[in-house]
């Protein structure tokens, strides 16, 4: 039996897919209006495309003035970094979904496939547009069901930084990885020469395990920029003198002080687009929340340039919290004990935790299965002990227009670089603060 609600539902499906339906009819029959737009140079498309780290854009095709975008919701196979692979949830074989680009003023449609087990919607987070086009299921439309596509279409009124993600079952299936970038640039071209955008997360993978925990929110093991976790995060990469700008997105549980070394920048806009200069704010570190986006623009500088979370354990990978401290404990007499009832068992820890990653390169530490280390990554000088929400910004004199590729290591001059003046740990006489009494 068909109730009351279930048939107003099914008759605004049926509505949905009927306009669906018709839009796709007259599309074949005005087949030369449309133009497959992935190939268009940034002069056609009248500004210069975002670059996603470890991303991608969806292409989309013109239909009679119309830019029709298909998004597929499914579960999918997703690497954090080598040695750790996760069954989580996206759009169109990734997570995050492909960044949507398109211009202010533009007519979008919106496809949206359900291949999931479970029902799902699509909210557009910051954009002003229709209520029944809002994406909050129960709300201001119907559940996408496992199998159905639904049809979004809305003119962009704005113009920023904007992202995607779902209102439905949201704890579950934004934990597991849905979301995604939604680029609207103005109508007039910005002074901008390297775009770049990312989004953060954070996954509660417990050791050993290879699904994200949805029901844990704060707490953490891998903080992410666009799903991926340093040293599989890609590099920023720009040439001397660019003007570089990161949008940032935050759709994780928790708020990150964004840092960039080696120079200033200027925080110049949000989901509201970019702001009038005289609202912009010189920093060096900005508070990205929960929900929020931030654009920061800069001039690039050269060198290697670290990028990250400026909380501590956001820049770490899998961490065991209920581990008590052993920095200070003599645990020499205790290890050889401790190992004969957990054979491998290592002591790590006295004088601090920067033994981790020796121990992790060596080879005598592996942990579980499908875990990565805490720290991680080397550079040309040794370890650099991160992980999480950590990247370099890379800056040449010599990288050509769109080239996104890694430089490799900046090698400085050799009077700009720190170096070892002794060895001896009384060298010098610092002044202390003198003892009172």
């Amino acid at each position: 039996m068909t109730s009351r609600r279930n048939f107003l539902g099914f008759s605004g499906m049926s509505a949905v897919l009927s306009t669906v339906a018709a839009t796709s009819a007259q599309a074949k029959s005005t087949v030369t209006s449309e133009t497959n737009m992935s190939n268009k140079s940034n002069k056609e498309l009248g500004y210069n495309p975002v670059h996603t780290p470890n991303g991608w854009t969806l292409p989309y095709t013109e239909k009679d003035g119309v830019k029709e975008f298909h998004l597929i919701a499914e579960e999918i196979e997703h690497e954090f970094a080598p040695g750790s692979t996760a069954k989580c949830w996206g759009y169109n074989g990734t997570t995050p979904g492909p960044t949507l680009e398109a211009v202010e003023g533009d007519r979008v449609r919106i496809l949206v496939t359900n291949s999931l087990k479970e029902h799902t919607t699509v909210h557009w987070h910051g954009l002003i547009l229709p209520s029944g086009m809002d994406g909050v299921g129960g709300l201001s439309q119907p559940q996408i069901a496992p199998g159905e596509t639904f049809a979004y279409e809305f003119d962009l009124k704005q113009n920023g930084t904007h992202m995607y993600h779902p209102h439905a079952d949201e704890m579950t299936q934004m934990a597991f990885g849905m979301m995604g970038m939604f680029i609207i640039h103005p109508k007039e071209p910005e002074p901008i020469d390297r775009d770049y955008c990312l989004l953060t997360h954070n996954w509660a993978m417990h050791p050993g395990t290879s699904r994200p925990d949805p029901s844990v929110m704060v707490d953490f093991d891998l903080w992410s920029f666009n799903s991926k976790v340093f040293p599989a995060i890609e590099s920023i990469v720009a040439r001397t003198g660019e003007r570089v700008r990161i949008r940032i997105g935050n759709l994780s549980m928790w708020n990150h002080p964004i840092h960039l070394h080696g120079t200033s920048f200027n925080v110049t806009g949000s989901d509201g687009g970019r702001w009038p200069q005289s609202a912009w704010r010189s920093e060096s570190t900005e508070i990205v929340g929960v929900g929020q986006t931030r654009d920061i623009e800069f001039v690039a500088t050269p060198g290697d340039w670290a990028f990250h979370c400026h909380m501590s354990h956001h820049t770490m990978n899998a961490m065991g919290h209920d581990i008590p401290n052993p920095t200070g404990v003599n645990m020499r007499g205790l290890e050889g004990k401790i190992r004969d009832h957990l054979p491998g068992f290592i002591a790590m820890g006295e004088n601090g935790m920067a033994e981790h990653q020796q121990h992790i390169d060596a080879g005598h530490h592996p942990g579980p299965a499908n875990t990565l280390p805490m720290m991680t990554g080397s550079g040309p000088y040794g370890p650099i002990e991160m992980g999480g929400m950590f990247t370099t910004v890379k800056v040449r004199d010599d990288i050509a227009p769109n080239d996104f590729s890694d430089p490799g290591w900046y090698n400085p001059p050799a009077a700009t670089i720190a170096k070892r003046i002794s060895s001896n740990p009384n060298y010098g006489n610092p002044p202390r603060k003198p003892k009172s009494g």
